[in-house]
């Protein structure tokens, strides 16, 4: 069944639509990040499992051990914070989540709404832990980038040992790839060598940067093929419409005993016709899938740098990458060369003959 739509103010919905489905446009608490970059739901992940394609760009899908995805943590999370938002600006809903009485403040943090004397003891108890709990009427005063910007700079990493998930993170392991504490870095001796969290997070996007400003150069090529493919079929069917006409021509001047020549000229047309149709469309389709991959790539990059949380970066990073390698090593399909013998050169050749 189809989810319902976004229910935010009509100027969030605009600027957020790209957390919809890319297949069905709907929203949904389960959003699937694909290997070709396009994000589905789950109902369409599973229509289309059977096909074994990216309805978007027709990327194949493996099916070797279940769905090869990720979850969109970018996605799913973003939709729970405009909600949180949606509920400040209708001011439905605004309870204290410690007594239910009337929510005034927010904290980023949390993930709460405070009544006031909530609020003061929470002030009085973490404020030095970096929790800074906003006033409703002043995040329904902004816009719902503000809002969503200020959650981002709240935003900190977990450690990787459950039993620490309260302790800060500062510390990145370089030869286990994972976010510690203090007490992780100084107890363990099998993490070394040691970096900066914020350095480590900071190269990542960097690291997506880069691989999105190559893919930009090599994409100007995969759009010269697709136009050049387009033109080519283009020419196809115009090619096409001369030789059924020129065909006429000839076969009204004959007698009788020749009309089973014209009607095996004419099949024979048409089935070049659609040899080299089918061929040009299985091009367009790969080149069109592959553009289409590419944008999913660059408009999941611009998002990550504006939106995702270093713990999203952590958790995302890898996977994006991957993602963008494969794309970087994808060859452009090789065009037609203009001097070879067009697809109708068999049926010419019999013409003259006649």
């Amino acid at each position: 069944s189809s989810c319902p739509a976004l229910s935010l103010p009509k100027l969030v919905e605009d600027d957020f639509q790209f957390l919809l489905c890319e297949c069905c446009q709907q929203e949904s608490p389960s959003l699937k990040l694909l290997t070709c970059l396009h994000t589905l739901c789950l109902g369409c992940l599973s229509r289309n499992k059977p096909i074994g394609q990216c309805p978007v760009c027709y990327t194949d899908i493996s099916q070797t051990s279940g769905f090869p995805d990720m979850d969109n943590l970018l996605f799913t999370n973003l939709q729970v914070r405009l909600k949180v938002y949606k509920q400040m600006v209708d001011g439905v809903d605004l309870f204290c989540n410690n007594c239910r009485k009337s929510g005034e403040f927010w904290c980023s943090e949390c993930f709460e709404f405070l009544c006031t004397k909530c609020f003061e003891a929470h002030q009085r108890y973490l404020r030095w832990d970096s929790h800074r709990a906003k006033r409703v009427v002043d995040i329904r005063a902004g816009s719902a980038k503000d809002f969503l910007e200020g959650i981002r700079r709240a935003g900190r990493l977990s450690c990787f040992n459950l039993d620490h998930k309260s302790q800060p993170v500062s510390i990145y392991c370089q030869r286990c790839e994972k976010a510690l504490c203090c007490s992780c870095a100084l107890l363990d001796n099998q993490h070394a060598p040691f970096c900066d969290i914020r350095s480590e997070t900071q190269r990542r996007q960097e690291e997506l940067s880069y691989m999105d400003r190559e893919l930009r150069q090599r994409r100007s090529g995969f759009e010269a093929t697709y136009a050049s493919l387009q033109g080519e079929a283009a020419r196809l069917e115009e090619a096409q419409r001369e030789m059924r006409e020129l065909i006429r021509q000839r076969v009204e001047q004959l007698v009788r005993l020749i009309r089973q020549e014209e009607e095996e000229l004419l099949g024979l047309v048409e089935a070049r016709q659609e040899q080299g149709r089918q061929e040009l469309s299985r091009e367009l389709r790969h080149v069109e899938g592959v553009l289409r991959r590419m944008e999913a790539g660059e408009r999941l990059v611009e998002k990550m740098s504006l939106y995702a949380t270093e713990q999203e970066v952590m958790d995302m990073q890898p996977f994006i990458k991957g993602s963008l390698q494969e794309l970087q090593h994808l060859q452009q399909p090789a065009t037609k060369d203009q001097g070879e013998p067009g697809p109708f050169a068999e049926c010419k050749a019999r013409l003259q003959a006649l």
